[in-house]
């Protein structure tokens, strides 16, 4: 089965724009949140200054479309299984702002980073079980994943 190019080139389109537009809808959301993050929390020597979030997560969100765009493109049988972890992905990536910075619940997102992170190195296996390259492209991500995952606990520990 042949792919037609403009119905291709619409689903790339397509699958860049889910995850920009989670990220994007995140941060509208979280934006005091981060600024009291920026301006008034205590954080380690190794944070990042804040405006390198926006360029590593836009980024990552563009290797997690192009990544899934592999991945749909795909014949597989596990397609739709790997689909739905990234979707799940998605979903845990959008809402693990809104506890950290709305909620400022700093212990629970580091408990829930953990899960997602578990839930990325289950993506990535999958992934791999299709194309290789939408895997590793997601290698990035992960490594984020965890260093955020040491900041987070860092920032409530300093915070607590």
């Amino acid at each position: 089965m042949k792919f037609n190019i403009g119905n291709d080139k619409k689903i790339l389109i397509l699958s860049l724009l889910i995850p920009l537009s989670v990220g994007l809808l995140s941060f509208l959301l979280t934006k005091e949140g981060i600024a009291i993050y920026s301006t008034t929390l205590n954080k380690p020597s190794f944070a990042p200054p804040s405006y390198l979030f926006g360029i590593v997560w836009t980024i990552l969100y563009l290797l997690m479309g192009i990544s899934s765009y592999l991945i749909y493109r795909s014949f597989s049988s596990h397609r739709d299984t790997c689909l739905l972890i990234y979707a799940l992905n998605l979903f845990l990536n959008f809402l693990w702002p809104i506890i950290f910075f709305n909620l400022e619940a700093r212990l629970f997102a580091f408990i829930f980073i953990i899960f997602l992170d578990i839930v990325v190195i289950f993506m990535i296996i999958c992934f791999n079980g299709i194309s290789r390259k939408a895997a590793y492209l997601q290698i990035p991500y992960l490594f984020w994943l965890l260093f955020a995952s040491i900041l987070n606990f860092s920032v409530y520990f300093l915070n607590r």
